[in-house]
């Protein structure tokens, strides 16, 4: 598994590509995997692959919301919860996969849901200028990070839960 590091060494072309597969990616994984398979857990620390799915599909969500906000202001802030923050923030994801009720969810809608956000948010990363893939907005650990920051983080995080997947698919850590 590569790091964040050598994720953002990679071409920008390379990057995107892999947010390109990751839903057909995710739909080759768990194609031919009954409902037992989806929700059982590896152990107590890791997700079912269902709950993988719904994580890609909400936290798609929150990276669109981020790079709107940094088409429309000037270096907005996203701040943690509790920290002014002024858009849908993660405080765990494992908070997220028990609201949100991850195992209950039907993994063939959370994916084409994913899919639809992604092809949106690639849309949006199409249109863009030079100079818009070089503004941002302040994470709240992490500092400024550009619009190709934000690029270099989903396709670590798509290949960070992809990898997660296929072991909890097989009922491994």
């Amino acid at each position: 598994m590569p790091t964040m590091e050598d994720v953002a060494k990679q071409p920008l072309g390379q990057r995107l590509d892999r947010m390109r597969r990751t839903a057909d990616d995710l739909a080759t994984a768990i194609a031919g995997h009954g409902e037992g398979a989806l929700v059982r857990r590896p152990d107590l620390n890791n997700w079912a692959a269902k709950e993988i799915i719904c994580h890609l599909r909400d936290t798609e969500e929150l990276f669109i919301a981020r790079l709107e906000m940094i088409a429309a202001m000037s270096e907005p802030a996203f701040g943690a919860a509790g920290q002014g923050a002024r858009i849908l923030t993660i405080d765990t994801p494992d908070r997220w996969a028990e609201d949100r009720q991850y195992l209950r969810n039907d993994a063939a809608h959370a994916l084409a849901t994913f899919g639809k956000r992604r092809e949106g948010l690639l849309a949006h990363l199409d249109a863009l200028t030079p100079a818009e893939w070089q503004r941002g907005g302040l994470h709240p650990t992490r500092g400024r990070m550009t619009v190709e920051d934000f690029v270099t983080t989903i396709a670590w995080h798509d290949d960070n839960h992809l990898d997660q997947l296929r072991p909890a698919l097989a009922g491994n850590a």
